[in-house]
């Protein structure tokens, strides 16, 4: 089950079921019995995460903070939604397509995948999902 926090007032969230959206993710990546968080957060936040725990100290669009236990709770997306904002009308997207790819790409962290190392398994999956989800 993926629970979903708003922790951020700048801007106005979609009224979109972020938390199915999630669940579906999970589902069609083979864990749909795991559970995650989902935090909207602000530009000001995800930038002291980012500072914090990956030394960069500006703000990003999406963190993952895998549980890193053997239990089914995998942990912890945080997206920024001004980034979010920013991004959308760079790409040509709605806010909430953003959002939702922001939202598999942070769900597939916590799964393990990491594009960085992994000879594009993680990009080839997320175009995958995002075709077979709409998203």
């Amino acid at each position: 089950m993926v629970e979903v926090v708003n922790r951020q007032r700048t801007c106005k969230v979609p009224s979109r079921n972020w938390s199915d959206l999630g669940n579906n993710i999970l589902k069609h990546i083979g864990r749909d019995a795991s559970s995650a968080t989902i935090a909207f957060v602000s530009n000001q936040k995800i930038r002291e995460l980012n500072r914090t725990f990956r030394g960069i100290d500006k703000p990003t669009d999406v963190l993952s903070f895998p549980s890193g236990n053997a239990g089914s709770n995998l942990g912890d997306v945080a997206v920024s939604i001004q980034t979010a904002v920013v991004q959308a009308r760079q790409n040509g997207l709605s806010l909430e397509r953003e959002i939702s790819q922001l939202i598999l790409h942070g769900l597939l962290h916590l799964c393990g995948y990491n594009h960085e190392t992994d000879n594009g398994e993680m990009n080839r999956l997320e175009l995958q999902l995002r075709r077979r989800l709409k998203i």
